[in-house]
């Protein structure tokens, strides 16, 4: 197995779990010197929802809380869907550079952002983006997601729609 396909696994883990839990399921690894250096899902998308707590973002904060010392431009961020705007911008400021996601985010997705046409902070980066690896059994749990009686989160969206007629 690949190297993008092993850290994949370990974030559709992740992503296994924020389902089991009833949260959009999205994982993220943080992937340093071939170890996980940080881990996060996607959590808070039920019941009183809040779009702070995607699984990139609490990785990143778990990674940047840790003692170990971390030169994050060799981090690669490994995440079950393209991270959003949010996130992506989030790690693109915080020094990450290279990206990997298993599922395309149709609605929200932020890596096609065209960093060369914004503002000097973003215009010089050179980011790495690889997509769709293991893009089915990301699918898969998103297709469970959406479909299911009890979910209400984004029910009604392109994201949704798009999904279910994969």
């Amino acid at each position: 197995m690949k190297q993008h396909e092993i850290f994949m696994e370990m974030a559709l883990q992740q992503a296994r779990e924020a389902l089991a839990a009833g949260d959009f399921p999205v994982g993220c690894v943080l992937e340093y010197g071939g170890d996980i250096a940080a881990s996060g899902r996607r959590s808070n998308s039920f019941g009183r929802t809040n779009e702070i707590d995607h699984a990139e973002i609490l990785a990143l904060r778990s990674l940047l809380a840790g003692s170990r010392k971390i030169d994050i431009d060799r981090v690669t961020v490994y995440s079950t869907m393209e991270p959003c705007l949010m996130c992506y911008a989030t790690m693109l400021v915080n020094g990450v550079r290279r990206f990997v996601f298993s599922y395309e985010d149709a609605m929200g997705g932020g890596t096609n952002l065209p960093l060369q046409m914004l503002s000097p902070l973003y215009r010089g980066m050179n980011v790495l983006v690889v997509g769709e690896v293991l893009r089915d059994k990301s699918l898969a749990l998103f297709k469970d997601f959406f479909s299911s009686p009890d979910c209400q989160y984004l029910k009604s969206s392109l994201l949704a729609s798009y999904t279910l007629n994969q």
